[in-house]
């Protein structure tokens, strides 16, 4: 688990006055995502065991998931707003994570390839033990392709560290046939809207007016 900034670490990013912002998170996606939004935070990696519970929805995983990300961090950084997020592909009412590596990320796409499937990206903001949980729901329509173009995909872009092995903002995209959202962030990994809609309601200011 990486070491949690301190509040002097934290005064020397943010203008004065600002809330404390931790996304709770190591992913360069979520952190490229939140960055977008101008506002300062610090990535504190939650240390969750992202294992799905015996009869959980995928649905049911997400935003548990995403609500305990937060909540960890929040633990050990009362004063400060955490966001906390987590993404999970409902294949018909069964789970699928990150691959972790090329034969897993082969078989993930040869079981969607023809399918409509829902990509369930769910975001918490806490603070303290407060906490609250949006989830967003993405259709996604994957192409019926043949194995050795799923294979040259995989080798091309190497997306071992996303839920459903294909990244919709780069070559994934080729992958796939129909894109379905009320957030065009949700796919990537962190709904931005709804991110926005949940900082504003923390009194975060948004764009910031300088």
């Amino acid at each position: 688990m990486s070491a949690v900034p301190s509040p002097s670490d934290l005064s020397t990013i943010l203008p004065k006055g600002a809330q404390k912002l931790i996304l709770a998170s190591t992913s360069k996606y979520r952190k490229e995502l939140l960055t977008r939004l101008g506002v300062p935070f610090t990535c504190v990696s939650p240390g969750v065991d992202e294992q799905a519970l015996t009869g959980e929805s995928p649905m049911a995983m997400a935003l548990r998931l995403a609500e305990a990300k937060a909540l960890a961090i929040s633990k050990i950084e009362p004063d400060a707003w955490v966001i906390g997020s987590d993404q999970v592909v409902d294949l018909q009412g069964v789970a699928m994570g990150k691959p972790g590596d090329h034969a897993k990320a082969l078989k993930q796409l040869q079981t969607l390839r023809g399918k409509t499937v829902q990509f369930h990206t769910a975001v918490c903001l806490a603070k303290g033990s407060i906490s609250q949980v949006m989830n967003v729901i993405t259709d996604v329509t994957f192409r019926d392709l043949d194995d050795a173009t799923l294979n040259a995909y995989l080798l091309a872009e190497t997306p071992y560290d996303c839920a459903g092995s294909a990244k919709s903002e780069g070559l994934g995209i080729c992958l796939l046939e129909k894109v379905q959202s009320d957030d065009p962030t949700a796919l990537i990994g962190l709904p931005l809207i709804a991110v926005c809609t949940l900082l504003r309601d923390a009194g975060f200011q948004i764009p910031r007016v300088v």
